[in-house]
């Protein structure tokens, strides 16, 4: 697994500013005195700093944003990073201003003169997040690409163990993030059905309960939807169960579901060969479950939380399934196949409903790189939200707002069903090329039980994108980890 950075809050020591190897960040606002620490760095490099922060360059410099003053005189240090932020910063600007140093750090390490300012975690946690590359398949000879993720991370606070116990929880949900960008990144040979759940089962190490049910239980089950979408794959097709017990012991546990085909092609419905290697990240609503759950354990939440992922690979053989047949799920309703490229919605179609059969969950979410239509609707900015519950639906886009994860509420309504009326079963698969995204939460709804508060969140858009964003390089983005989690903290823990 990728790690962050290492982290860690000491007291300032300006008597080792001079020898100070990597890259020195001093925060200041335009035209303001620096603190003492700064101060005599700026001695140090004979007024550099100071020249710097007063210069009409530096007012230009956006909020959360640096200028570089390349091998300055004085020091050790091959940079410093003079980075726009005020002593109290908002917790997006602290962590915009953290990725802006760890893309200067290029492999270096940091040291950031934080003195008595605010959100010093936050800006470590913004750093930590940004710091990321996978490279596991890289060469790493003489000819490798330069080092994109920063080395060790100083952060020099007057009050260094209250900064270290606020990031303690960053820092776990730092790890669920690149847990997940980890598994959404890997390709489908690396990640096959078996090797993800072998690495869920590795959670079991941190506290959280795995079972992997194989095919025989899924048959037992019932779980015929599920189990249609991998019979044309040579791989075989499981669910994971991973069970965190933080809460009280008779509290109902929130359900997280995740879609995990670890390669479509689209079945006998094939994909155009254009665009297809990307398919390996159609496991990404599986991939942020598992995430979560990595979080959730690392800092001890005090919730009851279950994730359940099925884990199949869609393939064409003289085995898949075909347009035109007909699927029993789980629950007992009959499924058209139309198109088995459709078939994010057969596998959590089977999860939810046995969520809810086993655990009687409190809240139901569950998420899936489910339509390219949600592409079309939010572009990569936001997910797409649908649901059956306006409190758990307003507590997630609230979570997801102040973890600066887009999300966007779109509608449901009786009006959609009609799309997905067969002549030979109880449903379609798929309701046509009109609001695609909505009938596919449509057809999710109907394997939601009356009175389970529920969410599908449709983060096609917003999983893997081809530019950076403000708190990861472009690729896999983790999206949802950190919304989940704060979800969990705000409504389930106690």
């Amino acid at each position: 697994m990728t790690v962050p950075a290492s982290v860690r809050f000491e007291a300032p020591d300006a008597d080792a500013l001079a020898e100070r190897g990597g890259r020195i960040a001093v925060l200041a606002e335009p035209g303001a005195r620096l603190d003492q620490v700064a101060r005599r760095l700026n001695r140090l490099t004979k007024g550099a700093v100071e020249r710097a922060v007063a210069a009409p360059a530096f007012e230009k410099v956006k909020r959360g944003e640096a200028m570089t003053l390349s091998w300055p005189a004085g020091v050790a240090a091959e940079g410093i990073e003079i980075v726009n932020l005020p002593p109290r910063p908002t917790v997006a600007d602290a962590r915009k201003a953290g990725a802006a140093l760890a893309r200067a750090a290029k492999g270096g390490e940091i040291t950031v003169i934080g003195a008595n300012r605010r959100q010093l975690h936050e800006l470590a946690f913004g750093a930590a997040l940004r710091g990321y590359a996978f490279d596991v398949h890289k060469s790493k000879g003489e000819d490798a690409d330069d080092p994109e993720t920063p080395g060790a991370i100083t952060v020099w606070t007057s009050k260094p163990e209250e900064a270290e116990d606020a990031f303690a929880p960053r820092r776990a949900v730092a790890e669920g993030v690149f847990f997940t960008r980890d598994l959404v990144s890997e390709p489908a040979n690396v990640l096959t059905t078996t090797e993800f759940a072998d690495r869920l089962a590795a959670l079991s190490d941190m506290g959280i309960e795995v079972e992997v049910l194989e095919e025989a239980e899924l048959e037992k089950l019932g779980m015929g939807s599920l189990l249609a979408v991998g019979q044309g794959s040579a791989a075989p097709s499981k669910v994971v169960v991973m069970q965190w017990k933080g809460g009280e012991a008779d509290a109902a546990p929130l359900a997280l579901c995740g879609k995990g085909v670890v390669f479509d092609t689209g079945g006998i419905s094939l994909k155009p060969a254009q665009g297809m290697e990307d398919m390996t990240m159609d496991m990404g609503g599986a991939g942020v479950v598992a995430g979560v759950m990595k979080a959730l354990a690392g800092r001890k939440a005090k919730a009851n939380v279950v994730g359940l992922v099925g884990l199949v690979e869609n393939m064409p053989s003289g085995t898949a399934i075909r347009p035109g047949d007909v699927l029993t799920s789980m629950k007992g309703d009959t499924i058209e196949v139309i198109n088995t490229d459709a078939e994010g919605r057969l596998v959590l179609a089977d999860v939810m409903w046995y969520a809810q059969e086993r655990f009687a969950p409190a809240g139901m979410i569950d998420l899936a790189t489910l339509t390219g239509a949600m592409i079309i609707a939010l572009g990569h900015e936001r997910a797409g939200l649908f649901s059956n519950d306006d409190p758990l639906c307003g507590a997630l886009e609230k979570a997801a707002e102040a973890e600066g994860e887009g999300a966007w509420r779109l509608p449901m309504g009786e009006g959609y069903d009609a799309l997905l009326k067969s002549d030979i079963a109880d449903m379609k698969n798929v309701g046509g090329r009109s609001a695609g995204s909505i009938t596919a939460a449509q057809f999710l709804g109907r394997f939601v039980k009356e009175g389970t508060p529920w969410v599908h969140i449709d983060i096609a858009g917003v999983a893997r994108v081809a530019k950076d964003t403000a708190l990861a390089p472009k690729g896999a983005t983790g999206w949802g980890v950190m919304a989940l989690d704060r979800l969990v903290a705000d409504r389930f823990e106690g």
